[in-house]
């Protein structure tokens, strides 16, 4: 593009203001070619032609471009207006871009891309586009910082991570990490049993992780945080499926774990005081919790059919569960201390019988208790990834 000459008050490279009396001339003196100093004024570029050249060279919308480059032309010979060569290159480009959108039509090449821009824009093969039963390796095998994709593997192989459920936050502007982050813990723990029913066969290294939005994604409309599995070694890998519900067990396991979640839940519940003697009003509500889940725990075992090979060992079970309720409840209505402290006991050793070792044993289930370790935090203390 040329930089047009500066002017002045009285023209282009004005000699100056120089005054006007008695010596200037009064008639008008010949001028060749314009002012002194003036250059020829250059003619302007086809807009339209300019307009060819940019399709041509996105190669959007080719017919449009091809079109515009063939009117660029003739308005450019009728007016003596240049940009021959921009709109003879946008004509150029834009048959050869219309040309290959012909061929990937009648190829589908055209439908595999728009059908992988979509999946790009739905997190299709992102991190966030993981579902519940797979199993996947990070790049960096670490499942804490920030993840912008995963390979999903076999669960029998080795991998990071197994995803156990998934949930939207809702909408709204970016709560920021730490309600982020306090929702997902939340949330992924509540919902872990659901699908590894079994907490006495969850290996004691195994933790729970999460996958959570990112400012940036959110803008995208990414509201999905996905709840997993994985081994509280951040070097530590897994090895084989967790999933311990309705698609994996039998009917009668599935009934015996859908029993025992009540009572998990209830112990769930426990007070933060570490003693009773820190907040015993809250134990004491706690333990009543307690009582009404083994209510509940023993009504849904005596309403399930057992077979031949378990009857037996589910009956005496539920005799330690009947008693362990009577504790409980005792327990709830303790006024000191030392009488909380006497049914509490007994109660929990109740729930913990070796009858529910015989009764797991014949059900075909896992017969090693967890241990459970205060560690003040879940999720590996509390951690994420980040999508």
């Amino acid at each position: 593009m040329s930089i047009p000459p500066p002017t002045g008050p009285q023209g282009p490279y004005s000699p100056g203001p120089y005054p006007q009396g008695a010596y200037a001339p009064q008639q008008p003196q010949p001028v060749w070619g314009g002012l002194y100093g003036a250059y020829p004024r250059q003619a302007p570029v086809n807009g339209v032609a300019i307009a060819a050249l940019v399709l041509g060279v996105l190669c959007f919308l080719p017919a449009v471009g091809l079109v515009l480059g063939l009117v660029a032309l003739r308005q450019i010979r009728r007016r003596g207006e240049r940009g021959k060569g921009l709109a003879v290159a946008g004509s150029v480009l834009s048959s050869v871009g219309l040309a290959l959108w012909v061929v990937s039509l009648s190829t589908g090449a055209a439908a595999d891309f728009w059908q992988g821009f979509r999946d790009a824009a739905r997190g299709e093969g992102t991190a966030y586009a993981l579902s519940k039963g797979e199993c996947f390796t990070t790049p960096g095998g670490s499942l804490e910082g920030v993840a912008y994709d995963v390979d999903v593997v076999p669960c029998a192989e080795e991998h990071d991570g197994e995803v156990f459920a998934a949930f939207d936050l809702p909408g709204g502007s970016y709560p920021g990490d730490v309600e982020i982050t306090r929702s997902a813990d939340d949330r992924c723990y509540a919902l872990h049993d659901t699908y590894a029913m079994d907490r006495w066969a969850l290996p004691a290294d195994v933790d729970v992780y999460y996958l959570t939005p990112t400012r940036q994604s959110w803008r995208m409309g990414d509201r999905e945080v996905t709840c997993l599995f994985g081994n509280t070694d951040e070097r530590g890998t897994l090895t084989g499926s967790l999933r311990k519900d309705a698609m994996t067990l039998d009917p009668h396991q599935h009934a015996y774990l859908l029993a025992e979640g009540v009572l998990n839940r209830a112990m769930d519940e426990m007070p933060e005081a570490e003693s009773v003697e820190d907040d015993f009003p809250a134990y004491g509500t706690w333990a009543g919790q307690v009582s009404e889940a083994l209510t509940r725990e023993t009504g849904m075992l005596r309403g399930h059919t057992w077979p031949a090979g378990s009857e037996r060992q589910v009956t005496d079970l539920l005799e330690d569960l009947d008693e362990a309720q009577r504790e409980w409840s005792l327990a709830a209505e303790a006024t000191d201390v030392d009488t909380y402290y006497e049914h509490y006991d007994k109660g929990f050793d109740l729930v913990e019988a070796d009858t529910t070792v015989t009764a797991r044993k014949a059900l075909g289930l896992s017969t090693t208790p967890p241990v459970y370790e205060d560690e003040g935090g879940h999720g590996g203390d509390g951690t994420g990834m980040e999508v």
